[in-house]
């Protein structure tokens, strides 16, 4: 069973993303802010990573920048859902970030990247 780790302050985000991914069959860990995630991806070994941008103490930018530098989390898949779209380009060209969801976001559009993000890392 894959493992996703969920990266957002904002809780009702966080709920629904892992309702989603946890009936689509995936085993869940969870974290607030950027900091609870970089400790989380590297104790917990996600397969893939949903990852809002804008979080108090660690941003999902610095973040992404922290699991690129560490030789055992940069090569797991991204998601990033934000409401900041217009953040799209600072993500351009990196090498784990497969895909970039605006919130609001439809529910089977996340479980369809779910599904291709974890094909990806195969």
């Amino acid at each position: 069973m894959a493992r996703i780790l969920v990266v957002d302050d904002d809780q009702n985000i966080s709920e629904i993303v892992q309702y989603i991914a946890k009936t689509s069959g995936y085993e869940i860990l969870a974290a607030a802010n950027g900091r609870e995630g970089l400790a989380q991806a590297k104790s917990g070994h996600p397969d893939l990573i949903i990852l809002d941008i804008m979080m108090p103490e660690m941003d999902g930018f610095t973040l992404h920048n922290k699991l690129l530098a560490d030789e055992t989390t940069k090569r797991i898949p991204i998601i990033i859902l934000t409401a900041k779209g217009q953040m799209r380009d600072s993500f351009v060209g990196s090498s784990n970030v497969k895909f970039y969801m605006d919130k609001p976001f439809e529910p089977q559009t996340l479980r369809e990247n779910i599904s291709a993000a974890l094909q990806s890392k195969l």
